[in-house]
């Protein structure tokens, strides 16, 4: 499969303002790029004690309907925001934890990344500033620290995903390409939850920044939902301009639990 192209940016002027939170909400959020800034590699990235408090009201505010989508995996999720444990998708929609705290990961995933291990390994070595990400059953080349190697990394993952026939592809992101397997997605993630309790029946918010996010933007605009998008990379129907307009928004989330009735 190809590569998701270079989106153009987007003017801010074409989408709305973010909107006025909703008890009927549920709420996804993606992580970087939404919730906390960027690094050169995702491995040190930790959010602050008030970031957590504030998701802990958000889903409180909300009666439970907050999931986190990301690229990474649930484990390190946990990590990033312990001792909290929300509900979340892992690995772009591969992994996925419910609300009650039951782990769905498919039982047939492709062994591709095994053989494409190597050459992406041995390719981050001879390329400083690029950094394999190995989350197990995706693979991740980060080159924020080597923005000129972005042709050699985009040449590799094609000819790499070519080989390994249709059951994978590359996820493009904000200066990271990943090999990752076709079936699963944001989109899907958020389908599932949609399925599930508490979030069923609930009108679905989905905020994020990135080409890996547009699946998600699609699937809660489907179900009659909001999306919103973080600075000017991707175009939602609503817009935050970042990961600080981000929790200002958030906090109107969460006092919707302390408003009058």
């Amino acid at each position: 499969m190809g590569i998701t192209p270079e989106p153009r940016y987007i003017l801010p002027m074409m989408m709305r303002e973010a909107p006025s939170p909703s008890p009927d909400w549920c709420l996804f959020l993606d992580v970087d790029g939404t919730l906390i800034d960027f690094s050169d590699t995702p491995s040190p990235t930790r959010p602050d004690g008030a970031l957590n408090d504030l998701l802990d009201d958000v889903d409180r505010s909300l009666g439970g309907r907050l999931a986190l989508v990301s690229g990474r995996t649930i484990a390190n999720l946990d990590r990033l925001f312990t001792p909290r444990r929300f509900a979340a998708a892992g690995l772009h929609g591969l992994e996925r934890r419910s609300a009650t705290g039951q782990l769905h990961r498919p039982d047939d995933t492709p062994d591709g990344i095994a053989l494409a291990r190597p050459a992406l390994r041995a390719f981050a070595d001879r390329h400083p500033g690029v950094h394999l990400e190995d989350k197990g059953q995706t693979l991740a080349l980060h080159y924020r620290g080597a923005p000129r190697a972005e042709h050699a990394v985009r040449a590799l993952l094609a000819r790499v995903a070519a080989q390994l026939g249709g059951e994978f592809h590359v996820q493009e992101g904000s200066q990271v390409m990943e090999l990752k397997p076709i079936r699963h997605t944001k989109a899907t993630a958020v389908e599932a939850f949609l399925g599930e309790e508490p979030f069923a029946g609930c009108t679905p918010v989905f905020v994020g920044d990135d080409l890996t996010d547009r699946d998600g933007f699609r699937v809660v605009e489907r179900n009659g939902g909001i999306s919103i998008a973080v600075g000017d990379r991707v175009r939602a129907q609503c817009r935050l301009e970042d990961t600080s307009a981000v929790r200002v928004w958030l906090r109107r989330v969460a006092a919707m639990d302390r408003s009058p009735g």
